[in-house]
């Protein structure tokens, strides 16, 4: 079974401006379904399409399947099965070896940026890079699936 171990960070703006970063990935993504118990994403990114299935969230886990499919496919769904996209820039920054996921929101969630890590263990160990600050792992209005229906502009 595939699990996602996974810890979530709000960015300080001032110093990630002030980073080198790798050309980013654009995602556009939507929801089939936003139950908490279980979600159904499309995405599509610069050259691919993904369908992915991720259960509950307890801790810092959860199950995740992810499936690729054409992105003509995936732009299909997100044109007519789902209701608010989200829209990012992602960029892959590795810090003290470590891949972080840094998601730069567009549209109704323009301003907020995030900062994800995969870990093998909810044990695992790991420097925070200077750039990172409030953990929002526990938080699930920065969930994606929840800002599509509660963007940030809606409540920050």
């Amino acid at each position: 079974m595939a699990v996602e171990i996974e810890r979530k960070f709000l960015v300080n703006h001032e110093l990630w401006h002030e980073l080198d970063k790798p050309i980013p990935n654009f995602l556009k993504q939507g929801y089939l379904s936003t139950d908490p118990e279980k979600t159904l994403r499309v995405r599509a990114t610069n050259d691919k399409g993904f369908i992915t299935i991720k259960g509950k969230t307890q801790g810092m886990s959860r199950l995740e399947f992810e499936y690729e499919i054409p992105k003509e496919e995936a732009l299909a769904l997100l044109d007519n099965f789902t209701q608010q996209n989200i829209e990012k820039y992602r960029y892959l920054i590795t810090h003290e070896g470590k891949t972080w996921e840094v998601d730069v929101f567009k549209g109704a969630n323009e301003g907020l940026i995030v900062a994800e890590i995969e870990l093998s263990s909810e044990i695992e160990t790991f420097d925070l890079p200077t750039w990172v600050h409030t953990e929002v792992t526990d938080d699930p209005r920065y969930y994606n699936s929840r800002l599509s229906i509660e963007p940030y502009s809606s409540w920050q």
